[in-house]
């Protein structure tokens, strides 16, 4: 069998951030979140596969998980499970497996405040969700919840939502943010922003930047500080209809109080 170990086992250098994803830093963890919206207009929307800006709960609330196709269903050949993961009322985090009904909606068994992740977690022969996965609450048309406060989106399997709200206990520091746009043959300029919101409701900018079918990278020398209970969530605003947007930001989440 062979040895398989750290190089900071053996007394060489390793870099902190492999170490922090290896889970060898106490209190550390390493947070990548990156969202996509395929439709952004002349009007402020998040980063997300769905439309406008994404609603935040008042309360927490037990979130209704649904899909537009009635495949996805617990013996049907789309997506059979899904995980979510998230915040309580008290920004405590909590998750669970939901076992989906097709367009019937599924309650979730705890109540969330937030949703920081989810994800197909079974499948049938289709290997993926057949449709769009909500997790919503309000009357449920066709599969689609009134108010949707995230989606699993066809195809992708995974939550593609720029937002993330810091769990209670812990304070972010954000390291990177990228922001992209651009239409087929077009010249909008688009402006992307990285938006903070505290307990107070109050949506502060963070960062901002503005691009014409571009990128822009930025690294923060000095990473942004994130009190615990913030959400950080990526917009984007076009001078045009029908620009595609994408965002990442990446953080190291530290335990408040943990070793130095």
């Amino acid at each position: 069998m062979v040895d398989i170990r750290s190089i900071s086992q053996v007394g060489t250098y390793e870099p902190f951030e492999l170490q922090v994803s290896r889970g060898q830093i106490p209190g550390h963890r390493s947070v990548v979140v990156f969202g996509y919206n395929p439709d952004v207009d002349t009007a402020r929307v998040t980063v997300w596969p769905h439309t406008g800006v994404i609603p935040l709960p008042a309360v927490a609330l037990q979130m209704k998980v649904s899909s537009s196709n009635a495949n996805d269903t617990a013996n049907g050949t789309g997506a059979r499970t899904v995980f979510v993961a998230g915040l309580d009322a008290n920004h405590n985090e909590i998750s669970e497996i939901v076992t989906l009904n097709g367009q019937t909606a599924v309650l979730t068994t705890q109540f969330f405040l937030h949703i920081n992740n989810a994800y197909v977690a079974t499948a049938g022969s289709g290997l993926s969700a057949a449709g769009d996965i909500y997790f919503g609450d309000g009357t449920v048309t066709a599969g689609v919840p009134a108010t949707v406060y995230d989606i699993i989106k066809f195809d992708y399997n995974q939550r593609i939502t720029g937002s993330y709200t810091v769990p209670a206990g812990y304070t972010a520091y954000v390291s990177q943010g990228l922001f992209s746009a651009g239409q087929p043959g077009g010249s909008a300029q688009v402006s992307g922003r990285l938006m903070s919101i505290g307990v107070d409701g109050i949506r502060r900018t963070a960062a901002i930047t503005t691009v014409n079918n571009g990128v822009a990278d930025y690294l923060f020398e000095y990473p942004l500080q994130i009190p615990e209970k913030t959400t950080l969530e990526a917009t984007a605003q076009a001078s045009a209809n029908n620009n595609e947007a994408s965002a990442m930001f990446i953080m190291v989440l530290v335990k408040n109080g943990g070793p130095l």
